[in-house]
């Protein structure tokens, strides 16, 4: 049989629940507006019923809070970092592209590059008219000069982007090593608390939004497993496993974590011509192995700024190694052919056999219409006979191949142009003789110093063709060959030459043939003009069609990420109040739920008055 008092521990019970429910709610409205707070509810359960030995068995013994957890459902928090891991990748490749597509734009505050083309060639015309005339002659030479300074300063903002970029990226890796740390503590608090038999939900709360806040650099997945007893499998401890994987690699395992860094490049390990000095590679500083920043899915803020500042289009270098000796490794059978397409630099790094070669110097041949029948690259760590037999017949490849049109792809296609232009330029006023009758040299030419070279040896290499087959180096000691190359003038050296730019007689507008006629003669002014739209100079289309092609490129890329950030800033919302459904805290709900409690709270109290009348009954009005 029960107790007398039995009722008033039932009573208390239930009040006892009734102010825990109470204080968890107060809590929840509290942290409404708090950013990743996950509601809390009372879990109760009805406690062990007594056995009395009467007719109907066993009578209830009250309500118990067995627990204080926190509603979250892993279903949504996955859906959620996936679609942040994607909406993260669009935004920062929108920001970057939008800046690139600004760049290129063409309005009444930016005077872009048809207009100064236009102008250069509205120049020209006026020469055909008067030749002679040095206010003319220094009218277009200033033009001229206008239009290198346009690509110098595009190259020179591009580059500035492709420096902040890589700054943005060492930023993301300090970022992650944070966010790592904090993740690794906050376990080991989490499993404190949980073993003692709590439930450490602020400190969930605060892991998890360490994961939103990591998904949205890269790619995130999240295992969490029970720590069993080793005597009793069956048995929990209350602690978990707690691990996170990054692009696919684990970064935190439970209590110890993994540290990324940043590593620059050297010199000789470029993988584009134009690139910057010290651009980052990603490796794991505990084995300095290189972290996969470009994974084959969606990726986050990093793998954006990997592509944005390293995007070729797949358009590097490929090959297949024919040769291979101590020393250098021969490439036949290339990807690019055109001289001018080439877009390694000096000194860089082979990827052949999943081996990586550091060279610092290159050779290649040509045959007699111009194009590049093999290259032979002089490779710095010399490689043994055995292992140079085994690269034979194998696939090879400069720098990383990466499938995107981002920074470098648009310096190589600035460096096409102004190689096909500057060639073609040349070539007509090479055959001429300026107003002196000496034999006019090349107009266009790279001003920057490669290797100690100086300006006038750059020249120098600017002449015609040998058409007959050639060997062009590269390397410590420049261009060894006297034929002509425009390999090394790109978009940030571009230039005219100096004796012309100081003096305007410098410049021939005919040739020696006509020069006797006088000197106001015009016939190289007339096939220049051809160069303006006529001459196929970039990608089938004559010079004019440079920036159409350009922007094209950049605005299809601008607008993709415009329309998928749209789309994944429209499921991120739709996903968000999903889990919100769940773990948000709603305040008209959480309103009911107040009044709710406190009427279980009053009744309880009530119960206990009953009692307590009952009890003064039987104890002062109850006697023999």
């Amino acid at each position: 049989m029960s107790s007398t008092f039995f009722g008033l521990t039932i009573a208390y019970s239930g009040l006892n629940t009734s102010q825990a429910q109470i204080n968890t709610t107060a809590n929840n409205i509290s942290n409404v507006n708090t950013n990743g707070y996950s509601r809390q509810v009372v879990n109760t359960v009805a406690s062990s019923a007594l056995r009395v030995y009467q007719s109907y068995g066993t009578t209830g013994t009250g309500v118990e809070a067995q627990s204080v957890t926190q509603r979250r459902d892993l279903y949504y928090d996955e859906k959620y970092w996936n679609n942040q891991s994607a909406l993260g990748y669009f935004e920062k490749k929108q920001y970057y592209m939008k800046q690139i597509e600004d760049y290129y734009n063409e309005n009444s505050s930016n005077t872009g590059f048809t207009t100064i083309y236009t102008k250069m060639f509205n120049a020209m015309s006026t020469l055909q008219g008067s030749p002679g005339d040095d206010t003319v002659r220094k009218q277009f030479i200033s033009n001229a000069k206008q239009l290198t300074e346009y690509f110098n300063q595009l190259s020179t903002k591009l580059k500035d982007l492709q420096n902040s970029i890589n700054d943005e990226i060492k930023t993301a890796i300090d970022d992650i090593n944070a966010i790592s740390e904090k993740v690794a503590v906050l376990t080991k608090q989490i499993n404190v608390i949980e073993q003692g038999g709590g439930h450490a939900n602020e400190l969930r709360d605060q892991r998890a939004l360490l994961i939103d806040d990591l998904s949205e650099i890269c790619d995130v997945s999240v295992k969490e497993t029970d720590v069993l007893n080793t005597n009793d499998p069956d048995t929990k401890t209350g602690a978990t496993y707690y691990m996170v994987y990054i692009n696919g690699q684990q970064l935190v395992d439970t209590y110890e974590y993994n540290t990324l860094t940043v590593k620059s490049r050297a010199t000789e390990q470029m993988y584009n011509q134009s690139d910057i000095d010290g651009l980052y590679d990603i490796v794991w500083a505990k084995d300095g192995d290189r972290f996969n920043a470009v994974p084959s899915s969606s990726g986050g803020h990093l793998k954006s700024m990997f592509e944005v500042r390293d995007g070729n289009n797949n358009e590097n270098m490929h090959g297949t190694v024919s040769a291979a000796t101590e020393g250098s490794i021969t490439i036949k059978d290339l990807s690019i052919t055109d001289v001018n397409e080439f877009n390694m630099p000096i000194k860089g790094q082979i990827s052949t056999n999943n081996m990586l070669f550091t060279y610092d110097g290159f050779e290649f041949n040509t045959d007699k219409d111009g194009k590049v029948e093999s290259v032979t690259f002089k490779l710095i760590d010399p490689i043994g006979k055995d292992l140079a037999k085994g690269l034979v017949d194998k696939a090879f490849q400069i720098g990383d191949d990466v499938d995107y049109m981002g920074i470098p792809y648009y310096q190589n296609q600035m460096n096409l142009f102004l190689r096909n232009f500057c060639e073609k330029f040349n070539l007509i006023e090479q055959s001429g003789v300026d107003l002196n009758g000496d034999d006019m040299t090349a107009f266009f030419i790279a001003k920057d110093t490669i290797d100690s070279q100086k300006e006038h040896q750059m020249d120098s290499k600017l002449t015609e063709k040998d058409p007959t087959d050639e060997k062009i180096i590269y390397g410590k000691q420049g261009i060894s060959s006297e034929n002509e190359t425009y390999y090394l003038l790109t978009a940030g050296n571009v230039s005219i030459a100096k004796k012309t730019d100081k003096d305007s007689r410098i410049f021939a507008t005919t040739t020696k043939e006509n020069y006797t006629s006088g000197v106001d003669a015009a016939d190289l002014v007339v096939e220049l003009q051809a160069l303006q739209k006529k001459e196929k100079l970039f990608r089938g289309g004559g010079g004019d069609a440079f920036l159409q092609c350009i922007y094209a490129d950049v605005t299809i890329d601008a607008q993709e990420c415009n329309i998928f950030t749209e789309n994944f800033s429209n499921i991120k919302k739709s996903i968000s109040e999903q889990r919100m459904s769940v773990s948000g805290v709603d305040e008209d709900e959480e309103a009911l739920d107040l009044i709710k409690f406190q009427n279980a709270y009053n009744l309880a109290s009530k119960c206990i008055s009953v009692f307590s009348e009952i009890y003064d009954r039987l104890i002062l009005n109850t006697g023999v």
